[in-house]
């Protein structure tokens, strides 16, 4: 499947719904739907996003899901059957998460922390420190666990794995990703390749 520029544009300022499924230990927020995602309801559905090949990578799930024509029942299923959800700090689709008012981000972190207490997963990931900063108010966070929860849940900031982020590799996605799994207690296969040791 493939989109015009037309195409995909018809699609700004649309929602997608989340996928969060009973037993979500681990919630990843993406910063908010790009245009691709709003166009097929597949969370980071763009190809050359790498958040699926770093799940993967990861040893989060047991192959490379392709969602840029959709996702299947059977991919859904296995993330939710993995305790894996995903949801987004701000819900308004875009083609560029720029275009994204700092009041936007701070009305979503404040949805975000609602369905948080209402889930209640054992981590939540958000996919970006520059959003973060801005939805939860915190301007001087670093990436990784932070020291504030949201009820009894931890929060991490991981990187974003847009193929935008070029400071990023799948392999550094996946080793980030991994240690929030690993946290919230997902059950994780072992890493096809090995991954870039935790940093000091």
């Amino acid at each position: 499947m493939g989109f015009t520029r037309e195409q995909l544009l018809a699609y700004s300022d649309t929602t997608v719904p989340d996928l969060i499924g009973p037993d979500c230990r681990l919630l990843f927020a993406g910063i908010n739907p790009g245009l691709w995602t709003a166009a097929t309801g597949a969370h980071f559905a763009r190809p050359g996003n790498r958040f699926y090949p770093a799940l993967h990578a990861a040893g989060i799930v047991g192959h490379v899901i392709d969602a840029a024509d959709g996702m299947s029942f059977a991919d859904r299923s296995a993330l939710v059957a993995a305790g894996i959800g995903i949801t987004n700090v701000a819900p308004r689709a875009t083609a560029k998460a720029s275009e994204l008012t700092a009041e936007e981000l701070q009305e979503g972190g404040r949805a975000l922390t609602q369905l948080v207490l209402q889930v209640r997963p054992r981590v939540l990931a958000v996919l970006g420190i520059t959003a973060y900063r801005t939805a939860f108010g915190r301007p001087s966070a670093t990436a990784g666990r932070q020291h504030r929860t949201v009820g009894d849940t931890e929060v991490w900031v991981l990187p974003n794995p847009s193929g935008l982020n070029a400071h990023e590799t799948v392999a550094t996605l996946a080793a980030a990703y991994r240690r929030a799994a690993a946290a919230a207690g997902v059950e994780l296969r072992p890493s096809p390749d090995p991954l870039p040791a935790s940093p000091s």
